[in-house]
């Protein structure tokens, strides 16, 4: 029996006929852009070869009869889905080339998801804020592919990483023998963006003389080229970010009142990974697979401990810290499943354990010994529920807390979403 439903497929097989086993391993292999789940006969484990054909094509498995797992089946798919669709999914994601991806499913993604479909729709300037390594491009490339502005260019700007000296020249252009050196004219980057969007990057570290080009740009629509004094209109939108406070900046002198207020019609302010919950998992888990293609295909995703040293780092670098860590981890690793070691985190949580609250020690020793119990009960929810003291309902109850949903209450040989 098969059951397909877009990027997720349900597996019942009769493993026992000779016949039909490598049928069925060349239908898994040759299928494996979907996220298969197994319902198997317990005693079916004890078949070597199956165990195999688990291992390398299936997302996870479940024993029958399933009775209270049906529960647990029903979240495994949802996981399935959520990262084989987003893996899929193209007209809401941008290419597999861009360093990041908008991966996310916590409340604060879906909530900047939402701002990002609705600032698309207008031509208004675009402020957004953020940590360094958050992935503020990739919204401003989100906006630009989304508005009707996506067929003409999208051209980025690094404002922090032009010398002053250089930065003009670049952004207005220069005619022929506007300076020493000006051997043609050259198109600045507002002009190469012409009908599309233009990105400042760290608009913060724009110097004040510039601050007051950019200001009568803003105000104008218009520029001057190096060395030409006629003015030229530009039909572009701006959409500028910066990494720092603006408004303490401008208090301090540092950034112009007047063009704050002229960037930041509408803002968008990004949140650093440390606060998006489960997104740093599903993200880590997403990285791997777009990288799986790079190595030699042994490695099947990440060990409980790596699981839960990336949900407890701080992640100081954000995303770009992560895909650093993640592509470590890969090429580290000696074995199936990259452990905490592999991506540098354990001695790094070590240090950062004195920052921890005491509500956040205790529910990280908590869910430490949920997972321990269940691991020495072979996931007999029942039994692991006596020996912590607890009824079933609450272990459950807890379980859910701790994001320990129970995929592999009936799994001992331990797929682990890899």
């Amino acid at each position: 029996m098969l059951e397909r439903s877009f990027y997720v497929g349900i597996a019942h097989f009769d493993w026992s006929d000779p016949l039909l086993r490598s049928q069925l391993i060349s239908f898994f292999q040759q299928h494996n852009q979907i996220a298969w789940i197994a319902i198997i006969q317990p005693e079916q484990l004890r078949d070597i070869e199956l165990r195999r054909v688990l291992f390398e094509n299936f997302y996870d498995y479940f024993s029958l009869p399933l009775n209270d797992n049906i529960d647990n089946l029903a979240t495994v798919l949802g996981h399935a889905y959520g990262i084989f669709h987003l893996q899929n999914l193209e007209s809401d994601s941008v290419g597999m080339d861009d360093e990041f991806q908008m991966v996310g499913t916590s409340r604060e993604m879906l909530d900047i998801f939402d701002q990002i479909r609705k600032v698309a729709k207008t031509d208004a300037a675009v402020l957004i804020t953020g940590e360094s390594g958050t992935g503020k491009e990739l919204i401003a490339r989100a906006i630009h592919q989304r508005s009707k502005r996506s067929p003409y260019p999208f051209v980025a700007v690094n404002c922090g990483a032009l010398p002053d000296s250089l930065i003009h020249s670049e952004l207005f252009g220069y005619e022929k023998g506007a300076f020493t050196g000006a051997a043609q004219r050259r198109l600045g980057r507002i002009e190469a963006a012409a009908q599309g969007s233009l990105f400042l990057d760290e608009i913060g570290d724009l110097d004040l003389n510039l601050q007051a080009h950019m200001l009568r740009f803003l105000q104008e629509g218009t520029i001057e080229r190096l060395g030409n004094n006629t003015p030229m209109y530009i039909d572009v939108r701006v959409i500028a970010a910066t990494n720092i406070d603006l408004e303490k900046a401008v208090e301090q002198g540092r950034f112009r009142e007047d063009l704050f207020y002229r960037l930041s019609v509408l803002n968008i302010d990004l949140p650093p990974l440390r606060d998006r919950g489960e997104d740093k998992e599903l993200l880590a888990r997403f990285f791997f697979k777009k990288f799986a293609s790079d190595h030699n295909g042994q490695l099947r995703g990440f060990t409980d401990d790596a699981i839960e040293a990336i949900n407890s780092y701080a992640w100081p670098g954000n995303v770009r810290e992560l895909i650093n860590r993640v592509r470590r981890g890969m090429i580290m690793s000696d074995n199936r499943l990259i452990t905490a070691q592999d991506l540098k985190l354990s001695d790094d949580l070590v240090s950062q354990e004195p920052l921890r609250t005491l509500d956040e020690a205790r529910s990280v020793a908590e869910k430490q010994a949920i997972s321990q119990t269940l691991n020495r009960y072979d996931h007999n929810v029942s039994r692991a529920a006596k020996a912590l003291g607890v009824s079933r309902v609450t272990l459950y109850r807890m379980m859910e807390k701790h994001h320990l949903d129970g995929r592999n209450q009936s799994s001992s040989y331990g797929t682990h979403h890899g």
